[in-house]
């Protein structure tokens, strides 16, 4: 195969991503964030929107800095205050690359930007050729692409490459295209617009009708060379192609399709996890390739194929995707070094101080359970890379519940040092444990999400509680794990009262960092 067909993988799971409710990343997240998608193999990282914030400024600067294997972009409309500080975040990019939108279609243009074609087509024309005066690499994304007048984009297209843009950008932006109509307008666009030979064509769709990445493959077999995709498909709505979704597909069909990739599948799992861990997003079930049921098989007469060979219902391996089918099991016996390893496998690094809490957490867990799997060294990974300063520290729980009984929480905490006790009801038992707690440390904050996941099978399995906090403008989220599921939930609510109280201590941190 030739490099034209070698799809460029652009990910944007640090900019779109984020504007999935809720999601929103600090500096240091989304740092980690972009470190595994180099590890990955992505082309790509959009690493965020520099004129949204100096925050989100900050952070694409200090990406741009540390991730060497790959191009970094950032985000910018049409003006030169939002290009220059584009530029100031990613000029110390090994390949930096600016990426300039407006949209195109008249819903847009009459209602929202309430300019006329011509003016449309000025301001690309004036955003992309100041763009090339910073970097060689622009892109230029049609917004609303999929709902403009097939005629008027081409006009836009050519003048944005005539301009300098090496990439121009076709989104689906609010995921109402069929997949055989998007097919069609990339290929119209390539018959119809002379220049755009001299450019990459790109496609971005969006997931609100549940097409997606139907629409991107629809798109690449057209010919666009370049897939704007997310980590599980997270986004706004209802989020954007999923990135796992079409690599693998890709890598399935390579021999039909005749495209491949660089992605080093082997990541998917490990980074699929880690963007569910930070955003506190949890993967759906049935999710493909990287759900919790991709690779389960329930039926008998699956079982009794898959037993005999894994293809009868199988069309990949989940060792191709990162999930180890080879697993050491962990023990109250088993020392630091054999940890480190396992941590090492599942593509954990942390620091000597981080090592030796995760260490205690998982030897207090090994003397509940006779195993530790995977997924609870996974969850318990999540709690701390997501651990805050204690200014509140569970000492003490204890609940009673029942048919005749009102739900009473007794709770001692220790705040700033001081261990304090009380008592209090509710409508549950894990109602009753956290109006506890908030009468004792005063919040006022609102629960904004709770949910609550099982790490793996059995009745003494690791249950995982996320709950997401707000309070005078900032947000939390919050993490707690325990065999003891009402356990869970009052870590995961002190853990997320604790991130917030961090916040609130540093009034000066930006809109960035307040997404803690």
């Amino acid at each position: 195969m030739t490099d034209s067909n070698r799809i460029i993988i652009f990910d944007t799971t640090l900019r779109d991503g984020e504007q999935s409710p809720g999601a929103s990343m600090n500096t240091a997240e989304k740092v980690r964030i972009a470190t595994q998608l180099e590890r990955l193999g992505v082309d790509v990282i959009e690493a965020g929107f520099p004129a949204a914030s100096q925050g989100d400024l900050e952070a694409v600067r200090t990406i741009a800095e540390k991730v060497r294997g790959l191009s970094v972009a950032a985000l910018a409309r049409t003006s030169k205050q939002d290009i220059d500080k584009a530029w100031e975040a990613v000029r110390d990019a090994a390949r930096p690359r600016i990426h300039t939108f407006l949209a195109t279609s008249d819903i847009h243009m009459e209602h929202k930007l309430h300019m006329t074609r011509e003016q449309v087509i000025e301001a690309v024309v004036e955003a992309v050729s100041y763009a090339r005066t910073f970097t060689d690499d622009v892109e230029f994304s049609a917004e609303d692409a999929s709902r403009s007048d097939r005629d008027f984009l081409c006009r836009v297209f050519e003048a944005a490459v005539e301009a300098g843009a090496t990439t121009v950008n076709v989104p689906d932006t609010v995921g109402y295209i069929l997949p055989h109509e998007f097919g069609d307008l990339i290929r119209y666009l390539q018959e119809n617009t002379s220049n755009l030979h001299k450019a990459v064509l790109s496609v971005h769709c969006h997931n609100d009708q549940g097409l997606a990445t139907a629409n991107t493959l629809a798109g690449l077999e057209a010919g666009a060379r370049q897939i704007e995709v997310t980590v599980n498909g997270i986004g706004e709505r209802a989020g954007n192609t999923s990135l796992e979704e079409v690599v693998m597909t890709l890598h399935n069909h390579r021999a039909s399709l005749n495209l491949f990739t660089g992605v080093e599948t082997r990541e998917i799992y490990p980074t699929s996890r880690l963007v569910s861990t930070i955003t506190g997003i949890v993967i759906q079930p049935n999710k493909a390739v990287v759900g919790a049921n991709a690779f389960a098989h329930e039926a008998g007469i699956h079982q009794d194929g898959v037993l005999k060979n894994r293809l009868t219902y199988e069309i990949m391996e989940p060792e191709t995707v990162g999930i180890s089918q080879n697993r050491l099991v962990l023990g109250k016996h088993s020392g630091r070094h054999a940890f480190r390893d396992k941590l090492a496998a599942l593509g954990y690094e942390l620091e000597e101080e981080q090592f030796n809490h995760l260490f205690q957490k998982f030897k207090d867990l090994a003397d509940k359970r006779k195993e530790i799997l995977d997924e609870d060294i996974e969850v318990l990974y999540a709690e701390e890379i997501l651990r805050a300063p204690d200014f509140y520290r569970l000492e003490y729980l204890n609940v009673v519940s029942g048919t005749q009984l009102v739900p009473t929480a007794m709770v001692k905490l220790a705040m700033d040092g001081v261990e304090m006790q009380s008592a209090g009801f509710g409508n549950g038992p894990i109602d009753a444990a956290y109006n506890t707690i908030a009468k004792m440390t005063g919040t006022r904050s609102k629960l904004m999400r709770f949910s609550i996941s099982s790490a793996s099978g059995g009745t003494d399995a690791l249950g995982e509680v996320t709950v997401r906090l707000k309070e005078n403008g900032f947000v939390a989220l919050g993490k707690g794990a325990d065999p003891d599921i009402i356990t869970a939930s009052a870590k995961a609510y002190v853990n997320g009262l604790n991130r917030l109280e961090y916040l609130k201590r540093n009034p000066s941190l930006s809109p960035e960092e307040r997404g803690l």
